[in-house]
């Protein structure tokens, strides 16, 4: 199915192919947290807090510009004020699979981990990981320790890796199922909706495909040419062949480099 994924072929994970990045970037607490105490602390005690906040602030805001080694920097200094920072951990492991170090990455939840166990951000971060590397069953593992953590607030984006981690492995009915939960709680997210509709038109399922892409298209700042060859595939299927016209001519108009408008031109409707 298509996907989120910043990066995250187009195996049988079309689900896959579009929203990667959405994911990925979905994977990372907005912003780190960093834990305060209600008791006064002396001067000596506060100045490796604040200066572990300070660039705990910069790490994230240089991994979000994509400069992943100024972010690793920063980490490094966040952990030498405070080496038991399990928040610096997770983020280190964000920006490290970020970099192409998975081995790196996963060390780096796992010891965020020891520091927090049960905390539900590092969980779905290292669950995804374990998505990317094909660890099916590891990766389910974590996210149901995530979406089983009292009060998580963020359980709609997990149960999204989730789906997208079902579809990757061929698990369609789980995939629907999780993907549906997703949108019930988020049904304004387009990722969500997008690899829902993918999850169906996989399953034969056109008419509720149908459903969900629609609802993406009909948002003009949605619109992308895997988004409208998902719908054309759809309405091909569906035998609406006038449908499928009005669709390749958005692809040609919009998108005439695009690797869908190409597909679309060669009818590989079923690839």
């Amino acid at each position: 199915m298509s996907v989120p994924a910043r990066r995250p072929g187009r195996p049988a994970a079309a689900a896959l192919w579009l929203f990667a990045a959405v994911l990925l970037q979905g994977c990372v607490s907005s912003s780190p947290r960093v834990e305060r105490r209600d008791a006064p602390e002396s001067a000596e005690q506060a100045d490796p807090a604040r200066r572990a906040q300070v660039r705990m602030e910069l790490a994230a805001a240089y991994f979000g510009r994509g400069q992943g080694s100024t972010a690793l920097d920063e980490i490094k200094q966040v952990l030498a004020a405070q080496p038991n920072h399990a928040d610096a951990y997770n983020l280190r492991g964000l920006i490290q699979a970020s970099m192409g170090d998975p081995q790196a990455a996963g060390e780096s939840f796992r010891r965020a981990l020891q520091l927090k166990p049960g905390d539900a951000d590092t969980l779905h971060n290292y669950g995804w990981l374990l998505c990317q590397q094909r660890r099916f069953a590891e990766a389910d593992a974590q996210f149901a320790q995530a979406l089983a953590q009292p009060g998580y607030r963020d359980s709609q984006r997990t149960l999204l890796a989730q789906g997208v981690c079902y579809a990757r492995n061929d698990q369609w009915p789980e995939a629907e199922r999780t993907l549906a939960r997703a949108y019930e709680l988020d049904p304004g997210n387009p990722a969500v909706a997008v690899n829902l509709s993918e999850v169906l038109y996989r399953r034969g399922e056109y008419e509720r495909a149908r459903f969900y892409i629609r609802r993406v298209n009909a948002q003009d700042d949605l619109l992308s040419a895997q988004t409208l060859w998902l719908a054309a595939r759809i309405e091909n299927r569906l035998g609406q062949a006038a449908q499928v016209r009005v669709l390749g001519q958005q692809l040609r108009n919009r998108f005439p480099q695009a690797p869908e408008t190409l597909s679309f031109e060669r009818g590989r409707f079923d690839e």
